[in-house]
């Protein structure tokens, strides 16, 4: 005797939930959309300080371009991304997926995505970010240039319909262009298609009802977001909805047999990279490390045991790494550390170069970390001079500057990234090199010091903390924020943990010899939170390790050669193989994050932050 068992039917309903909540987002982020007004624009508006910038095709005429200018300026805009009122549905339905026109303008580290026809820009903006060709670009130009041109506007750059402007016809082919224009890695986006694609067969396989009723409501969405509303009337938009599964399979088969995206850098400049790293190691690694060390940096003990070995999984370069850990003080630290030669091999093309483009994106998904060090420090003073230490391309600075207006913050990095972010207005001044070597001239010149995620990468966390120890002035705060090597997910994620960032982080400092060191400098810990400055996201991270293990990037400078079809062929495959295991562990990381929150201070927290006051006299 057989009994029939119908599933609940969990996948379907979790789809129907996304779609019914995306739909919200998206109707209502259309209808906060702001439309020019073309007719009340004055008829000899003045726009001499703006400039257009189109894309091919896309043809603008001086009305539009006057409503435009004296939106922007009544709006207090030096960039507009310039919507088509016709735009298709599904460009349309990208565009309000990704930007919310509100929450754009108030989020000065927000991507800079747009409808990727035409732009007008203040001429100052041009000029700092050195823009000169402003006509014929390609579409996947512009969306290069909207995203270049935000981090110059981070706080002025908005988006209006432009009604008469005609939008010009996507090309499918161009989607991996498009997507690396965005930063966005074109064998993880399609691949996520094919997710998708997958959760509705999988919804229909096991609840047949269910997953057709998720597939309808997916295929109607248009409908639900465009009904009732006058800002974009999509050319074709019935056909689109109508045919929208259809169109969504030949759009992707085009997509995937179209041009290769190109490589994130010229291929003459890779190939200069390339013979620069092969060289490099032409004659073996060893010159990259120096002798190992039998006693602890910090308290000169030789009581010292291996934690961790491990290779470098966030760049896939040759190596082998040693963390040992002092059983006297409990410090960590690599051993052998690496050379000068080392540091320049490991950190080439991590933070610029072949990398910069996946370090912008990283460092742009921390705001509650900036958030969190800017509040920390309101609670205890009100800066009027704060210098960030190894600001990077100033991303703290940026965030902090909307919760303290009135503090000047400047930048101090080894890289180009800082003469950057001054260029950006990120930073009121830039100073590129050493800290030590620049704390003379600096001594007594700030109320505020921070070191976030910085003094890991030291060789020497004793000259950095001397430095600050000069230049905070007397009554002013030193804020530290770094990796905890107490935390529970160091020991249960093993050569896993993220924060082990080799070969890049030198040294791991608990909190009780990190506040001993300052007390011998003249500081008193006034704060130290722990779950508040949690990273999270390291079971992500930990599969991403893995991913690079199994699968590293195939056209890395690095590399002795490119990798040739089997090689994309792979990374493809380990990524959507992965896709599974990455959901679960972003619901993971999220429930840990809520974890950390609450038991932070008992080791549930990856980092902790410190702030100490500097005593007087």
């Amino acid at each position: 005797m057989s009994f029939g068992f119908t599933p609940f039917p969990w996948l379907a309903l979790i789809v129907l939930l996304v779609l019914f909540f995306g739909s919200l987002k998206s109707r209502g982020r259309l209808r906060r959309l702001p439309v020019l007004s073309v007719s009340a624009a004055p008829a000899d508006g003045d726009s001499s300080e703006f400039r257009a910038v189109t894309a091919v095709g896309v043809r603008l005429e001086a009305e539009l371009v006057g409503a435009a200018a004296a939106y922007a300026r009544r709006e207090g805009l030096l960039v507009l991304d310039l919507v088509p009122g016709d735009m298709p549905v599904e460009p349309l339905m990208d565009l309000l997926h990704d930007v919310d026109p509100v929450a754009f303008r108030t989020d000065p580290v927000a991507a800079g995505r747009g409808a990727g026809h035409a732009l007008l820009v203040h001429e100052s903006v041009l000029a700092r970010a050195e823009v000169d060709r402003l006509e014929g670009l390609s579409t996947v130009e512009l969306i290069a240039m909207t995203a270049k041109l935000k981090r110059y506007a981070a706080r002025g750059t908005g988006h209006a319909v432009a009604p008469g402007l005609a939008a010009i016809a996507p090309d499918p082919r161009m989607v991996k262009a498009r997507m690396r224009a965005l930063g966005a890695p074109p064998a993880a986006v399609l691949a996520g298609y094919v997710g998708e694609a997958g959760a509705f067969a999988g919804a229909t396989y096991t609840t047949p009802f269910w997953g057709l009723l998720a597939l309808a409501t997916w295929w109607l969405q248009p409908y639900a977001v465009l009904t009732g509303q006058t800002a974009v009337r999509p050319r074709g938009a019935h056909f689109s909805t109508l045919l929208r599964p259809f169109l969504a399979v030949w759009r992707w088969v085009r997509a995937v047999s179209g041009p290769a995206a190109p490589p994130a850098m010229d291929k003459a400049e890779l190939a200069v990279k390339r013979a620069g790293y092969a060289e490099a190691v032409a004659g073996g690694i060893e010159h990259f490390f120096e002798e190992r060390r039998d006693d602890c940096p910090w308290c000169g003990s030789g009581d010292l045991r291996v934690r961790v070995r491990l290779r470098d999984r966030l760049q896939a370069k040759p190596g082998r790494f040693s963390l040992e850990q002092c059983r006297t003080c409990g410090h960590i630290f690599q051993n052998p550390r690496l050379s000068l030669a080392g540091l320049d091999y490991y950190y080439r093309d991590f933070y610029d170069g072949y990398g910069a483009r996946g370090a912008e994106a990283m460092f742009a998904t921390m705001r509650r970390q900036y958030n969190g060090r800017t509040t920390l420090v309101k609670r205890h003073a009100s800066p009027g001079r704060w210098l960030d230490v190894g600001t990077g391309h100033a991303h703290m600075c940026l965030i902090g500057k909307s919760a303290l207006p009135d503090t000047v913050f400047d930048g101090l990095d080894l890289g180009a990234g800082v003469e950057e972010a001054a260029r950006r207005g990120w930073v009121d001044h830039a100073y590129v090199g050493q800290f030590p070597d620049h704390a003379d001239t600096l001594a007594g010149a700030y109320d505020v010091v921070s070191m976030n995620h910085y003094l890991e990468h030291a060789r020497d966390p004793f000259a950095e903390l001397d430095a600050a120890a000069k230049v905070v002035q007397p009554g002013g705060h030193l804020l530290v924020e770094i990796p905890d090597p107490e935390c529970w997910y160091a020991r249960l994620l093993g050569r896993h943990w993220h924060p082990w960032f080799q070969p890049q982080h030198q040294h791991f400092i608990p909190v009780g010899n990190l506040s001993d060191a300052l007390a011998a400098r003249g500081f008193t810990v006034v704060e130290v939170e722990r779950g508040p400055s949690h990273q999270g996201g390291l079971l992500t991270a930990a599969l991403t390790h893995v991913a690079t293990g199994l699968a590293p990037d195939p056209q890395a400078p690095w590399r002795p050669r490119p990798a040739g079809v089997l090689g994309r062929t792979r990374r493809v495959g380990v990524i959507v193989l992965l896709i599974p295991a990455y959901i679960a562990a972003a619901v993971l990381d999220a429930v840990g994050g809520k974890v950390a929150g609450r038991f932070g201070r008992a080791g549930g927290s990856d980092a902790y932050r410190l702030l100490a006051r500097k005593d007087p006299g």
